[in-house]
Formats: structure tokens, sequence, C-alpha cells
């Protein structure tokens, strides 16, 4: 065995007549600049004519699990990944690729180059270019069709979702799955097949691709871009692959290059990639290092949707869950809601039965509130009454150990008023899921001005268990995420006031990016629920504008879905435009003397937008925040905002400051009697907008 020699972050090693080309570049082989070098120096350094096979692995974890994303924010440098792919195919004796851990992107257009592929039982392929704002640009979405077929190829490429290994040998993606789980006898595993290869060379380049109905493809196709609502890269991604079946291999690497490099400078592409940081930053960081307690058994109190969802999510993140409700019939029906859940990820084949029983093996229904004495986490998810939660707690407090944490999953309560009479307040802190809480991602770690650092450690390290996209707030009505919804639904409700039809904002809403308008959401959500916060604050009503159309819409005996109608008619519970709502509406202006002015999707948008930047001013300003980034992460995971847009700290930093300006001055002027207005000077702008 010849000793390895290195160039830059890869390791070029003899085995016999066996090459191995390590990629060795922590924590994730990520490709640089320097990676692509050192493979190309390897290949070069290789003796063609005492060489059986090439084997290209990675260190640690992963064969590469994609490019540097921090390289996209400047122009190419050379080597660029498709020379290094070309220089592969291009290798005169076959080059076998070992995939493992997270294959991604650029990491599998590597593989795609190689001749043979074999992979780890527990490796996962994919190319999530789009969801960054991109294409692959390697030859990725040429040599996948030829590998897999056109309508797979396009299922990964323009979803950008993973698949498993198993799932790829089904498709011909990999060759072989290695029977070896220990890294050395994997590594033998491998060389004992390259010295037993006699396929020659097999470039994928050179395969045609298997003809595919256009008609079927086309259609699959427009499927997968809907459902991308509207990330820009989908349909682009779409449009090249399916010319792989039309273009040559040549024709359709230079029209993916094209695209790929269009792509990569776009406002999309930057959004995405300015959430793909801020979601990986530390959303907290102690004042000085702190253990944080293992949490191994959590107490759930409150049986009904949310409770119940939350015990799923804890249940499904391993833990030993104690579910406590007093009344035995609203238990077993929380009971059958998780169970229900289970069973249809089960038929879904996203779990097998025996992970089912296993989970639900672990749930303890209980009416007994002695259980929590046991627990290492108490999470209260009883009505939103602020009485019975202090009497709730106070409880809790006489049952549980003195560093057992105490969390409220409150929407708006506040926290120091229901810990005001705790023994050590420093354990207890809001846990704010968002509904279904087994599946929406977003979760706020409130801090009261009692909880301990060490109390919000446990809760982020309890929070990433969970899978969840935790933000940090401080004790505000409403926190973060439901305080901005506030703002940008109060805006909403102003354009209607002034002329806008629900449909019409909807529409605009829905145009530019989110899953769902306003009154699509509160048709939803039932009308019923604001109606009666509403009511409960009708002494302040005159402090702010307020426009009283909402009111009519419930007093008309519309309360959204639930009804059969709201501000839409639901027929087979698909929302249809009512009359008697433009009706009630006409009628609101007419008693107002209100004259309707026109209004555009631009208008709409603007407006709705400029809402969402002012409040997130006006709570960084409040110090509710630990980061700005953290309003648009909210928004983004909790409220269906377009994650190819950033958010509206990342478009307000877009902005120059004059502009900013002005149009948080025209916001207010129109908002009227009670808004107030954001500080810009909160946030630093884009540094090339700065200098613009």
């Amino acid at each position: 065995m010849a000793e390895p020699r290195t160039s830059g972050q890869v390791r070029l090693r003899h085995e016999g007549d066996v090459a191995v080309i390590t990629l060795d570049n922590p924590p994730v082989n990520s490709s640089t600049d320097a990676v692509r070098r050192g493979i190309l120096s390897a290949l070069a350094d290789i003796d063609a004519a005492h060489t059986r096979a090439v084997v290209l692995t990675g260190a640690g974890r992963n064969l590469m699990a994609g490019a540097d994303l921090r390289e996209l924010e400047h122009a190419p440098t050379e080597p660029t990944l498709p020379q290094v792919t070309a220089a592969l195919e291009a290798c005169p004796v076959p080059v076998i690729a070992v995939v493992r851990g997270h294959t991604l992107g650029g990491g599998l257009e590597l593989a795609l180059a190689c001749d043979v592929r074999l992979a780890t039982a527990d490796a996962t392929l994919g190319m999530p270019e789009v969801t960054v704002g991109i294409i692959p640009g390697a030859g990725g979405t040429q040599r996948l069709p030829r590998a897999i077929g056109l309508p797979a190829a396009l299922d990964m490429i323009v979803s950008g979702k993973p698949v498993n290994a198993t799932r790829a040998r089904e498709l011909g993606l990999v060759d072989q799955l290695l029977s070896a789980t220990d890294t050395d006898a994997q590594y033998a595993e491998v060389l004992g097949f390259a010295r037993g290869y006699s396929g020659g060379k097999r470039p994928l380049s050179a395969r045609t691709v298997e003809p595919a109905d256009r008609a079927a493809l086309e259609f699959q196709a427009q499927k997968l871009v809907t459902r991308a609502r509207g990330l820009p890269a989908a349909a682009v991604a779409a449009d090249v692959v399916l010319a792989a079946g039309e273009l040559s291999f040549a024709d359709g690497i230079a029209q993916e290059r094209a695209q790929f490099l269009t792509l990569r400078g776009s406002d999309a592409a930057q959004a995405l990639r300015y959430l793909f940081f801020a979601e990986r930053a530390e959303p907290f960081v102690p004042q000085q290092p702190v253990q944080p307690r293992a949490l191994e058994r959590i107490a759930v109190i409150g049986a009904g949707t949310m409770g119940s969802g939350i015990a799923l999510c804890v249940l499904n993140a391993g833990y030993r869950v104690d579910l406590l409700e007093l009344n035995p019939a609203a238990l077993d029906a929380g009971v059958n809601r998780i169970r229900n859940e289970l069973e249809g990820d089960v038929s879904r084949q996203r779990l097998s039965v025996e992970q089912c029983d296993a989970r639900l093996a672990r749930l303890a229904p209980s009416q007994d509130i002695q259980v929590v004495a046991d627990a290492d986490l108490v999470i209260e998810a009883i009505i939103e009454d602020l009485g019975a939660k202090q009497s709730l707690f106070s409880t809790l407090a006489d049952l549980v150990p003195r560093d057992t944490l105490l969390a409220t999953n409150t929407s708006y309560l506040d926290i120091d008023t229901i810990a005001a009479a705790i023994p050590h307040p420093e354990r207890v802190l809001g846990l704010h899921f968002f509904s279904p809480a087994h599946r929406m991602s977003l979760l706020e770690v409130v801090r009261s001005n009692s909880t301990s650092e060490e109390t919000l450690c446990a809760a982020l390290a309890f929070a990433g268990r969970l899978k969840k996209k935790a933000i940090v707030v401080a004790n505000a009505w409403g926190f973060v995420g439901n305080r901005l919804y506030a703002a940008y639904r109060r805006q909403c409700e102003f354009m209607l006031e002034e002329g806008a039809s629900p449909e019409q904002i909807d529409a605009a809403i829905e145009a530019y990016g989110f899953a769902m308008g306003p009154f699509k959401v509160a048709d939803m959500s039932g009308l019923d629920i604001a109606w009666r916060m509403r009511q409960q604050t009708a002494d302040s009503r005159h402090l702010r504008r307020y426009v009283g159309i909402p009111d009519l819409i419930c007093e008309a005996g519309r309360l959204g879905r639930k009804t059969g109608k709201g501000y839409y008619r639901y027929d087979d519970n698909r929302p249809v435009v009512d009359p008697d709502v433009a009706g009630i509406i006409a009628g609101y202006r007419a008693d107002q003397g209100i004259e309707p002015k026109a209004f555009s999707a631009g208008d709409i948008q603007q407006r709705a937008v400029l809402a969402l930047i002012n409040e997130a001013l006006l709570l960084l300003g409040e110090g509710v925040c630990q980061r700005p980034e953290d309003i648009d992460i909210a928004l983004a995971h909790g409220y269906g905002f377009p994650r190819w847009r950033g958010g509206p700290i990342f478009i307000a930093r877009q902005m120059e400051a004059d502009a900013l300006n002005a149009a948080l001055d025209r916001l207010v002027a129109v908002s009227g009697k009670g808004q107030e207005r954001g500080d810009a000077t909160l946030i630093t702008l884009d540094a090339k907008t700065a200098q613009e």
C-alpha cells in the first residue's frame, strides 16, 4: 500500500492496482475550489496503465453533502464542478463512487459522473438545489434522467426531495448496496468490488434517455411546479430536465449551465441562501457556558387538538410522554387522534408497524395529576384563560421537584403573570407551538423576566430533538409570530375597508407566494375566535383605527368553514365568492361614508409587506427578538411567507434608506389613528444597497 498523497483537502492512496481518492473537507466534505483542485490533481497523478479502477469516497460521514453556498455569493472560480465531472467521465479507467451519508447536490453530480455507484444502506441521495434558488449546474439535470428515467428525475430535481439508498437502488441510481456497516469493513468491501469489477467505462453521458409520454411528463412537471408555490427555480428545473429528452447531452448541459449561472445571482437565490444560513445560526448564546438539564420524560397537560399534537410531536422525538386530561372523554379523543395520526403514517409508509407500536407504548394517558412528579418537563396546553393557567401552575409547583421545567403553550397571555407566585420561577418559560404541532416546524421559546439561561438552553436542546425551528423571544403580547400576523391581517382589513374585496386581497397575497390569503385563513380558523377577542378589548377600540366589517360578517352568522360560510361560501368545502359578503361590505362603506378606491395586486402586496416590515422594526425596538433574522424565520416556518422572498427583514435590507423611510411614512399615513412607526435604523442595510 503506497503512502497517501495530499493535494489540498483531497487524498490519493494506491491499494495495489486500485487508486482511492478521498475527499476530506470537514465537516461535510462540501465542494470548494480546494476540493475541486484536489480531485483534478489526484486524477492527473493516477497511472492509468497500472490502475484497474479508481474509487471516489469521502472521509467522515458523507461523500459530499453539496456545494459551499458561500461560494455562490461570488463569481465562479476555476476549476468549476462541471470541469471536475467532465474529468471523472474522461478518466481512462472506471471510477467507482462510494455514496454514503448525505450525498446531495454537487455530491450526487460527482457520483453521477462516475461509472459505478455503490452506497451504504443509510445513505441519502438528492438534488435539493431548487430549495436554495438554483438548479444542478454540473450535469445533474442531464445525467440523472439517463440514470433513472425522466419521470423519476423530474420528481427528484423539481421537488428537491431526496431518496434513501433502498429507493435509489430500485430506481437504478445506485448499482449496489454495501452489506458492511463498519467503516473498515465497508472499505474492504469497496476494494473487493473494485478489484473484481470488469464492466469497463459506463459514462451516463453516452446513454440515451428512455422515451416517455410527453403529455404525461408535462402534466407531472406542472404539478410539481404548482406544489413549489412560486419557487422560481422549480419551473426552470422542470424545463431543463425535460430538455434531456430532446437535446444531445452536450446541448443539454450547456443549457443547464446557462440557467444555473443566471439563477445563482437572482433575488430569490440570495433570499434562500440568507434563510439557509440564518436557520443554522445559534438561536441563543448564553453569557456563560451552561450544562442544560437532560430531559427524558415529558408531561403534557390537556388532550385537546393542541395538547395531543404536542404529545405526538414529543413521542415522535423518542420521549416518554404522560398525557393528562381530567375529562375522560377528552382524554380518549386525544389518544385516538394520536393513534390515528400514527396509523396514517404507517399507511403512507412513513412509519413501520413496529415504530408505530413503539411510540404508542411510550404514551401514558392519565387523569391523575400526580404523575407529573416524575416529569423533567411539564407543558400545559389547556384553555387560553389566565386564571386557569395560574391555578394549574400553582398546583404543579407543589407536585414537581424544584428543577422540573414548567412551560406554557399560551399564544398571548403574560408568562410573568402566570409564574408570579411560583417558587423558583427561573424554571418557567413559554413553549409556543403552532397548530398542527406535530407538523408545523416553528417553536417560539419564550423567556420571561425570571427564566434562567439553563432553562432556555434545556428548552432549545429539547426543540432540536423535536426537529423544530426554534427562536427565542421575550415575553410580550403575541410574542413574535402572532404579533406580526396581527399587523398584517389588520392592514388587509384596512384595504378591505378602503375598496378591495376579500377575494382580490387573497388572490394578490397568494400570487406573491403565500400559501393562502388572509381571509381564507380566517375562514379556516373560525371567525368567532377573533370576534370574541375583539369584544374583550372593546373598551380600548377608540385608541386606533377600527374596521367593523369582520364584526358584521360574524353577526350575519358567517363564522367560516365550520358554518359553511364566512368571507366565502363553501360548496363541497371549497371557497366560492358570495355576493352577500360584497353587500355587507358595501353597506358598511356607505354607512361610514367611504368612497371605495381601486387596488392593483401590487398595491395590496406592497401594503401587506410594508405592514410586516414596520411591525418587525417595532418588535426589534422593543427587544422582543434576539436577532432580526428570527422575524424572517418565524414567518417562513409559521405563517407561509414565501421562502424565496426571504422575509420582511431581508426585503427591508435590500432597500435604500431613503426609499425605506419614505415607504414607512406612507404606511403610517394611510393606516390612520394609532399606527406606530418602526425605526429603520435598527437594521443594517445590505452592503451593496448601502453603497448605491
